[in-house]
């Protein structure tokens, strides 16, 4: 999953997430192929602008298939 590579490269980042989702390294080695695992991650990015928006940029990506990927995903709420 390119987004938690991505924020992975970041140590602050990536103990934010791990923080406010109480998750161990344990816990994402195991959760990266769940699709709801997954779609928490893309949940922490769209909840945060720069996040989202660097992220984008970085993949090469229009931020708004991001939503609609989320769209896809187990738990989608609109």
């Amino acid at each position: 999953m390119k987004l938690l590579a991505y924020m992975a490269a970041n140590e602050d980042l990536l103990g934010r997430f791990m923080g406010l989702s109480g998750l161990s390294p344990d816990d994402l080695r195991q959760g990266i192929a769940d699709p709801a695992f997954q779609a928490g991650v893309l949940d922490f990015a769209l909840s945060d602008e720069s996040l989202l928006l660097a992220f984008a940029a970085n993949a090469g990506l229009d931020p708004a298939s991001l939503m609609q990927a989320r769209s896809k995903m187990p738990g989608f709420a609109p």
